[in-house]
């Protein structure tokens, strides 16, 4: 028998799968990790685990102590189903503005969610800020400090990156990531090179996140803006510090909500926003790849969490109108051929 001793074990070895549409009609392989498979839902699980482990190991986290953290939300999910499988309370301050489907998500774990107004990051009241000062102000409070605490890193590099590699039998040549902490793409990427110094990492930014313009041109700077969750960021932190990556992106909200629906109708595939931002650099890639007359390329990339926490969104006609997007503009087949004739000079190439 094979029984586990926890929830918190069932984290991690999740599938990946072929998305049969965008494979046939790129002529390259496109592969999906499945992170939703996770218990709580997303890939921020594998981090929360690891981060908890290694804080009970190092002893700042210690029975009856509360772990709080500051999150847009799948963070939180994941630490509040670690945190009552291993014993401890867990308090997570998010940012309003945020789907109303995480909010209820973090509930339904058992936190308790302080909510507080959105502001820049130099802003005091700042997410991040307010659950350090809170961990600081009661000695009772673990913060989790996901963007700093690198065994965000660590479980990727000792997870998500293995079984990639696993699962392909090492037969990979490019892994397509978006970045919120930098945890996930670090730890995969620094993973897969070690592995074939050839494996190619893309990061694939949305608009309004300075990223890519930090890959660019030395500066944090937004240049427009996305409604994607949890992804994107204006500073560098000490996770994506530790990144492998070789090629930079931005891509539109727009082409999320293409790609999204087309997926869903064709494979049955349900994506949140930033998967759904995923997929769209993948297909981006593959379209580059047979741009340099090659084919049969095999794209890995994450669908980070399920379409649901994404409904009041993704696939709200009513905010998607708000938005001036309409998701009938292209189909999929015109969002590939506008990918072919991407202007080279707006990639980011880096080493």
């Amino acid at each position: 028998m094979s029984i586990k001793n926890s929830i918190a074990e069932t984290i991690g070895n999740t599938s990946l799968v072929k998305v049969p549409s965008l494979s046939r009609l790129s002529g390259s392989t496109i592969l999906l990790k499945c992170e939703y498979q996770n218990p709580g839902g997303s890939i921020k699980d594998r981090a929360a685990l690891q981060m908890v482990l290694d804080a009970i190991d190092s002893g700042q986290l210690k029975p009856g102590m509360t772990i709080v953290e500051g999150t847009a939300g799948n963070t939180g999910i994941g630490l509040a189903l670690v945190a009552k499988a291993l014993g401890f309370e867990m308090l997570t301050v998010m940012p309003k503005g945020q789907t109303i489907e995480k909010e209820r998500m973090i509930a339904l774990h058992g936190s308790k969610l302080h909510l507080v107004e959105p502001c820049p990051f130099a802003d005091p009241n700042h997410f991040y800020h307010t659950a350090r000062r809170l961990a600081e102000e009661n000695d009772d409070y673990w913060w989790a400090n996901q963007f700093e605490n690198t065994s965000n890193y660590k479980a990727h590099y000792e997870t998500t990156g293995p079984e990639i590699w696993q699962q392909t039998d090492g037969k990979i040549d490019a892994l397509v990531s978006v970045c919120g902490t930098g945890g996930t793409i670090a730890g995969c990427s620094s993973y897969l090179q070690e592995q074939n110094s050839d494996v190619k990492t893309w990061l694939v930014d949305p608009d309004g996140s300075g990223i890519y313009s930090y890959l660019k041109d030395g500066d944090y700077k937004a240049s427009g803006s996305s409604f994607t969750e949890g992804i994107g960021i204006m500073r560098t932190v000490e996770n994506f510090r530790l990144a492998k990556i070789n090629k930079a992106i931005t891509l539109p909200d727009q082409d999320l909500v293409t790609i999204s629906r087309s997926v869903r109708d064709k494979d049955g595939i349900v994506l949140g926003s930033s998967s759904a931002l995923n997929l769209a650099g993948a297909l981006f890639v593959a379209a580059q790849t047979e741009r340099n007359g090659q084919s049969n390329s095999t794209i890995v990339t994450f669908a980070c969490d399920g379409g649901e926490r994404s409904y009041s969104k993704l696939y709200n006609p009513q905010f998607l109108a708000e938005k001036g997007i309409d998701p009938n503009k292209e189909t999929i087949e015109q969002l590939y051929q506008r990918y072919l004739s991407y202007p080279l000079t707006q990639i980011v190439n880096l080493k």
